[in-house]
């Protein structure tokens, strides 16, 4: 059965199975599946919500899109909202917020209890794409005086409420994290084995300050369910999950991807017409500011090119394998420095790789669109000119794809978003000056 039709079927089974009945059932059916149903369904929602259980309901509203969470959740009666609040866990319930106006995301935080609304209120004071900001403090904290008998007693008790049981937290009494051990290790010991015998002290954490594709690269390297987050003393704050990674990663490529393009990272495909414009229109602008540049550059060597008027069929093949040569290594490089493998230790080294493939593929780009021309206009020295054009601006590609994401990097500007209008300029400027200024000092042998 197709996926589609499946969401129709279970919508269906949603919209008219009693709710006791269905109350038997739903353990079996995952909440990202109830989620796409809903979705499907123009009409009351809130028919189908009261219907499932709140501990259900609590996972579905998790699972849920930012946007969806409070649209879900306006749905129920204020009593039951309260309920799953409570139960929400602490990173989704902070997304929840912060997604909403100060004004709605107050008053949930008014029918909270006393230190949940403190802990949240916490929470939401960190940066959203920190470290901080994507934690949950729903962790199991365990001491190392405690024997692996005693940890099981207690891991039964507070399971239940841990955003992950995989791994049990070491705290002192200063709450300082310790060590770590993971679930795997425990259920294997005896049980008058205490922790400190078996615990891991080398333990890899995050200071709460860390960006949030900084954490993401840490998970891609050393694999983990889980990694604590810690403040400046040690002391343990949270934690982040793996599954919390996974959608942050997607909306980091999401974003740099749609930044190389020049689109605001919040552009979807439902969005009204004016907004579309007003986010796209200024960098048409910036890129008819770096037309009007190159076009200039062109202007330069007009008496050039009326006396030979080959030159204007062939600009454009140099301006473009420049440009697209250029974003191949933009592209390469905006990934390195997101994923961290760009590092001051190997920048001599990358940036001598990329000029000797520049160097390379402008030879034989060179070459074979020399023999072209030579053929086309039946002129060695016009096959030489463009020849030469096309590796230099190779090389000219293949350094500013380098440097210029870099430098933005520097100057604390997301390299994702500018880089490619500045790449394409140098390129476009760059090639048509050296095939025009070539071609203008051989114009006598053209």
């Amino acid at each position: 059965m197709e996926y589609k039709s499946y969401q129709e079927n279970l919508l269906r089974y949603l919209l008219y199975i009693p709710k006791k009945d269905l109350k038997n059932t739903i353990s079996r059916i995952h909440p990202e599946d109830i989620l796409d149903a809903l979705r499907l369904y123009d009409g009351n929602k809130k028919k189908i919500l009261l219907k499932i259980p709140e501990e259900v309901l609590v996972n579905i509203i998790d699972q849920a899109e930012d946007e969806e969470k409070y649209e879900l959740l306006s749905l129920m009666p204020e009593k039951n909202q309260k309920h799953i609040i409570e139960e929400m866990s602490s990173d989704e319930l902070t997304d929840l917020l912060g997604s909403i106006s100060n004004e709605e995301a107050n008053r949930i935080i008014y029918n909270m209890d006393i230190d949940d609304a403190e802990e949240i209120r916490e929470l939401l004071s960190y940066e959203s794409d920190t470290a901080g900001g994507i934690m949950a403090t729903e962790f199991i904290a365990i001491r190392e005086e405690m024997t692996v008998s005693d940890t099981l007693k207690y891991l039964q008790k507070e399971a239940p409420n841990a955003e992950t049981a995989y791994y049990l937290y070491v705290l002192n009494d200063e709450e300082k994290l310790r060590g770590i051990v993971p679930l795997r290790d425990l259920v294997i010991r005896n049980f008058d084995v205490l922790i400190k015998d078996i615990m891991n002290e080398n333990v890899i954490k995050i200071p709460w300050d860390m960006d949030q594709e900084e954490v993401g690269n840490i998970f891609e390297k050393y694999g983990f369910l889980s990694i604590p987050v810690v403040d400046n003393s040690e002391k343990m704050l949270g934690i982040i999950t793996a599954d919390d990674i996974f959608e942050i990663m997607k909306e980091e490529y999401t974003e740099d991807m749609y930044l190389l393009a020049g689109l605001d990272e919040d552009e979807k495909i439902e969005r009204t017409i004016s907004e579309s414009v007003k986010n796209r229109l200024p960098w048409l602008f910036v890129n008819l500011l770096t037309a009007i540049l190159a076009s200039i550059t062109v202007s330069l060597f007009e008496s050039t090119i009326s006396r030979v008027v080959a030159l204007a069929t062939f600009m454009p093949i140099v301006a473009g394998m420049g440009g697209n040569a250029g974003t191949q290594t933009l592209t390469l490089i905006v990934r390195g420095i997101a994923m961290g493998e760009l590092e001051i230790e190997n920048t001599k080294k990358i940036l001598l790789k990329e000029i000797s493939i520049g160097l390379l593929n402008g030879l034989a780009i060179g070459f074979t669109i020399g023999i072209i021309s030579f053929i086309w206009e039946k002129n060695i020295v016009f096959g030489i000119v463009i020849a030469i054009s096309m590796i230099l601006n190779m090389l000219i590609a293949a350094i500013s794809g380098f440097s210029i994401p870099i430098l933005l990097k520097k100057l604390n500007i997301d390299p994702a978003l500018a880089s490619s209008v500045f790449v394409t300029t140098m390129t476009d400027v760059l090639g048509f000056f050296f095939f025009l200024g070539l071609a203008s000092i051989f114009v006598e042998f053209l």
